[in-house]
């Protein structure tokens, strides 16, 4: 599939990704039971916390600048190796100040390493491979969830939460500091512009980014503490849901690549934001826990179509735009989140229902969005 360039780089991004998802993961398990019951979140704090997690998303944009001093691949290993501090100091700070500090280092970390692994795909791989490469990464990233759950339950019957997340934070600083070594790099690539800056013409990709991001949010803040506070699930439950929920995700993700190239991608967003709809009416509406457990899982499974929001952008921007695209794309993406899991919190102290009707309503704008994909690539094509 591969040529020896482009396939140096995937290997590189093969194992980052291994090492990020099984740390992110292994945080995500045991997150909300640790805040739950060490430092007596409620809806609240959580929404809060949330929020202020995303900001380092809302920084994204900073990627630009660092590439100017730092190589992109370089960047991508440095921001995983804050992700995995940020992963093990979190037991040592049980207190919602310290969850809001651990969660902020491990933050920025997480999504400057994404900004950089999108804008690599999208410049190391062609139109009809990034697809491909997209769904492939993801399908990688829900096999080390799948670890990252095993590793979790295995632990959690010896271990404490504190020593956990010292654990794979320990793990994922030394598999970057092997990967420092490492240069995948081709320096026959078209240079990428090293300085912010909005098109026009990009117009609906940023406007998709946004909508997406805001309703990712609303799943992201509430859908798994619903399952802590209303139904009580503990830990080893919520280890064996995202099992499942990987498992699943690791046999179909292979096949989101394909679609896009054989449907295109405003088929299938149209597909993912009809069916969230559905979704978030279902965690209002749903009082029982394994059918919310189930909208979890299908949930996760149209969600991967999203990769289809960045190989639209490779189609219809210049290549020397993909690193300031991505970077841009993750800032606008994080607009929303920074404010949204907060407003949410309030409004789940009223209502649990109102913050998944939002997300319905979200999806909706994004469904709306969509079916303007025809004509802008139809522009792009005429343009070139």
């Amino acid at each position: 599939m591969f040529n020896h360039r482009n396939k140096d780089m995937y290997l590189f991004l093969l194992l980052l990704n291994i090492a990020v998802y099984l740390g992110f993961q292994s945080w995500s398990v045991v997150f909300n039971n640790f805040a739950y019951e060490y430092a007596n979140f409620d809806g609240f704090r959580m929404g809060l916390t949330q929020s202020i997690r995303e900001i380092p998303g809302f920084l994204s944009l900073l990627v630009i600048l660092a590439i100017v001093v730092l190589p992109e691949h370089k960047l991508a290993v440095v921001s995983m190796i804050v992700l995995g501090i940020g992963i093990g100091i979190t037991g040592y700070l049980p207190s919602t100040t310290g969850v809001i500090i651990s969660t902020l280092v491990m933050s920025f970390g997480f999504h400057f390493y994404e900004t950089v692994n999108q804008s690599l795909t999208l410049q190391y791989f062609n139109k009809q491979e990034s697809p491909i490469v997209f769904s492939k990464l993801r399908s990688t990233a829900a096999g080390a969830n799948i670890a990252a759950g095993g590793l979790v339950m295995l632990l959690l019957g010896f271990m404490s939460y504190k020593n956990i997340f010292l654990t794979v934070g320990v793990l994922v600083v030394g598999v970057g500091l092997y990967c420092l070594r490492l240069n995948p790099v081709d320096n026959s690539l078209p240079p990428q512009k090293k300085k912010l800056y909005l098109k026009k013409r990009y117009w609906l990709y940023y406007a998709l980014t946004f909508f997406a991001g805001a309703r990712r949010q609303v799943f992201t803040a509430f859908s798994v503490f619903l399952m802590v506070e209303k139904f009580h699930f503990s830990a080893k439950e919520i280890a064996v849901l995202f099992i499942i929920n990987n498992v699943v995700n690791f046999l179909f993700n292979p096949y989101i690549g394909k679609f896009i190239i054989k449907y295109g991608e405003r088929r299938m967003l149209s597909f993912e934001y009809f069916t969230l709809i559905f979704i978030f009416i279902g965690y209002a509406a749903i009082d029982n826990k394994y059918l919310v457990a189930g909208l979890y899982i299908i949930d996760h499974i149209v969600f991967n179509f999203a990769v289809a929001i960045r190989t639209f952008y490779q189609k219809i921007s210049d290549p020397a735009d993909f690193a300031n695209g991505s970077a841009v794309g993750f800032t606008i993406n994080h607009i929303a989140a920074v404010f949204i899991p907060f407003a949410g919190g309030m409004l789940w102290m009223m209502d649990r229902k109102i913050p998944f009707i939002s997300g319905a309503v979200l999806a909706l704008c994004s469904l709306v969005l969509t079916q303007f994909m025809t004509s802008e690539l139809r522009k792009s094509e005429l343009s070139s």
